[in-house]
């Protein structure tokens, strides 16, 4: 297992449609999702896409068993490897919410994202993942996926006068 470096916004990889997984449960694979969850715990994350990590595969991990001291008020998630992910929002509402990234460190927007989905996808070893969920397991899936179609959150948000440094908006989180 390695921590890899995280690449940041404005790197052009991060703009990239990731492609498909099409072998599961090979070596490459698990390498890949261990480095991956080795690298969101080293840095605290909700999530983290292998995008982000500079690997154009379409694999997502996301959730924790404890507390993230850069989500503490934020409910747990269920650990999760998601691989070729389909979202279906279930209505069209949609909730404000502030979000951060790895890939865009410091910093934190008001983001929009629909209140409750549904998803599907794979696991590491091809299995099928279905689960329709609300609230903060959706926000993450939505940020975790969006990064697999080269979008960041920067990108979604709207009003840019609820966007800014974490350390200034939230003093009591530091600069995470």
């Amino acid at each position: 297992m390695a921590i890899h470096d995280i690449l940041k916004m404005g790197d052009a990889r991060l703009l990239r449609i990731a492609e498909p997984v099409t072998a599961f449960d090979t070596p490459e694979l698990h390498t890949l999702i261990a480095d991956m969850r080795e690298t969101m715990v080293a840095v605290n994350g909700a999530g983290l896409a292998a995008p982000q990590i500079g690997v154009n595969l379409q694999v997502v991990i996301f959730g924790s068993t404890r507390i993230n001291p850069r989500y503490p008020d934020r409910p747990l998630v269920p650990e999760t490897v998601l691989i070729n992910p389909i979202i279906t929002p279930l209505n069209d509402e949609k909730a404000q919410d502030w979000e951060g990234c790895l890939s865009v460190p410091g910093l934190r927007g008001m983001v929009p994202r629909w209140t409750h989905i549904h998803y599907q996808g794979q696991d590491e070893k091809g299995n099928r993942i279905e689960r329709t969920v609300d609230g903060f397991h959706a926000r993450v899936v939505q940020h975790e996926c969006d990064h697999l179609i080269g979008k960041l959150y920067p990108m979604r948000v709207v009003d840019f006068t609820q966007f800014g440094y974490t350390e200034v908006l939230f003093p009591e989180l530091g600069a995470g």
